[in-house]
């Protein structure tokens, strides 16, 4: 029997084993909160309050005591966001708003960028300072940029702040999207969350599709190959020859969009059970044919809070062709910062805002590849070429430092031994396998969805659960042994 204190020491934070949707404790936990939900959904105050509390426990159970800095930033942007919306005079206004941004910006520039700071003066300056090993806050990067995105909209006149603080605190802290994204603009999500929820059949079955996909893909995927292969290849790439690193690196492009767009899944289908749309964050970008169309199918909510927020301010393309592509790089370049404090993630912004200019400087006025319907050799072409940069990018994104990602791209390129190639796909063979059968079902047409969902809300409730059921099964028995934490819980 389960004692008082037992169930006490699973609801307080442990470092070791942070609050996922992977996690058999949310699973557990999550299922008991929906029930306590469904009871109370038409009592829309109570419902936002238990929802926004259920959000503040789980952010507590990933980061512990970081949850206050969330509430911090709930309170002040609130009230700056109704003070800014009331201001008349101009420069009070934009005072206002600079002092949001400088807040937001500032903590997060303090605790995800101060020891790369200090290093970079410790080594370029001379300089003989301690570093100060800051744990970063889980899911600052995200909150933060919502933060931005809703007191710049407010100060642009787009909407008027919400007149109740739990409905900002609803906002920001919503759990399914807190840690990871989807980023949630404000226009689309406040409208929601005080309507009566009416579930339909569709909603069920939209729900139930996004959760079992998205847990199939990471922790089925992504936990496979990043455990067997990406993990030992990436952690030492001098052991192993090319064709262990090319074959890491193309495993490397699928976990990290399983394990990514898998979570952003999960939360999308927990979402529209809760009666709550949130957009679909990935587009199947490994079938675009070019780096513009790659950018508007990976990462959805990112790339367009970054045309939205950075680009455009910047000039956009209002300012001739050169200061264009030079918008295009700074906004890249950021994009890559954003993702974390280390060299590698700046040289991946930069070369695909390179690529993004490149690809605006060919294309001009000229209808884009991607547009063409039906099939082109140009097209597999453009495919092609535009996965295997995005791949050769990859590498400059998932290694620790820069130093084994160039180590890694000599290995293909200088010590590619196909001698004992056999052996290899022998030994690695349900790795080749995983890889394979994950490209393949990527390519699966887009509205391929949409009439899987259909089925589904057309199959008897008995055999949905069946189903559920089923697929949790089979997800327990191919599972990696121990649970992999997600890629971006550290950005």
């Amino acid at each position: 029997m389960i004692s008082l204190s037992a169930i006490v020491e699973q609801l307080k934070f442990q470092v070791e084993s942070p609050l996922v949707f992977n996690s058999a404790f949310f699973f557990f936990f999550f299922t008991f909160f929906f029930v306590v939900y469904a009871l109370v959904h038409k009592r829309i105050t109570l419902r936002l309050w238990l929802v926004s509390l259920f959000s503040l426990f789980f952010f507590y159970k990933a980061c512990g005591e970081y949850v206050v800095f969330i509430l911090i930033a709930a309170v002040v942007d609130y009230n700056l966001s109704h003070i800014i919306a009331k201001t008349q005079n101009v420069r009070l206004k934009k005072t206002l708003l600079v002092t949001s941004i400088s807040l937001n910006l500032g903590l997060l520039f303090y605790f995800k960028y101060t020891d790369f700071f200090i290093e970079m003066v410790n080594e370029w300056g001379n300089g003989n300072y301690n570093l100060l090993h800051l744990a970063l806050p889980v899911g600052i990067s995200f909150y933060t940029f919502e933060n931005l995105s809703y007191t710049v909209d407010v100060y642009k006149g787009h909407f008027k702040p919400v007149n109740k603080f739990v409905d900002y605190l609803f906002f920001l802290t919503y759990f399914p999207k807190l840690m990871m994204g989807p980023i949630v603009r404000a226009a689309d999500f406040l409208p929601q969350i005080r309507k009566q929820i009416a579930l339909k059949s569709e909603d069920i079955s939209f729900g139930f599709y996004f959760i079992l996909t998205g847990v199939f893909k990471k922790m089925v995927i992504s936990d496979f190959l990043y455990t067997n292969i990406v993990e030992v290849v990436f952690d030492d790439p001098t052991r192993y020859s090319g064709l262990y690193c090319l074959t890491a690196s193309y495993a490397y492009a699928i976990v990290i969009y399983c394990d990514f767009s898998g979570y952003s899944d999960m939360a999308i289908g927990i979402a529209r059970w809760m009666g709550l749309k949130v957009e679909i964050n990935f587009l199947a970008p490994y079938q675009s044919s070019s780096i513009t169309e790659f950018w508007r199918r990976w990462h959805i909510s990112l790339s367009s809070w970054l045309r939205d927020y950075l680009y455009i301010p910047l000039g956009g393309n209002r300012k001739g062709e050169s200061r264009t592509y030079l918008h295009l790089f700074i906004t890249m370049l950021l994009g890559g910062f954003w993702h974390g404090a280390n060299w590698t993630f700046i040289i991946w912004g930069a070369l695909h805002g390179i690529a993004l200019a490149i690809d605006k400087l060919r294309l001009g006025t000229r209808k884009p590849t991607y547009m063409q319907l039906g099939f082109s050799w140009k097209k597999v072409l453009g495919i092609a070429f535009t996965f295997h940069f995005v791949v050769f990018c990859w590498i400059y994104f998932g290694p620790s430092s820069i130093e084994k990602s160039n180590v890694i791209v000599k290995q293909i390129f200088t010590n590619m031994d196909l001698s004992a190639w056999r052996e290899f796909a022998i030994h690695y063979r349900w790795i080749l396998f995983t890889i394979i059968g994950a490209f393949i079902l990527h390519q699966i047409p887009l509205n391929w969805n949409d009439k899987i969902i259909n089925g589904i809300t057309k199959t008897p409730f008995s055999l949905k659960v069946a189903l559920f059921i089923a697929v949790l099964i089979i997800v327990g028995i191919l599972k990696a042994d121990v649970p992999v934490a997600p890629i971006y819980l550290q950005f």
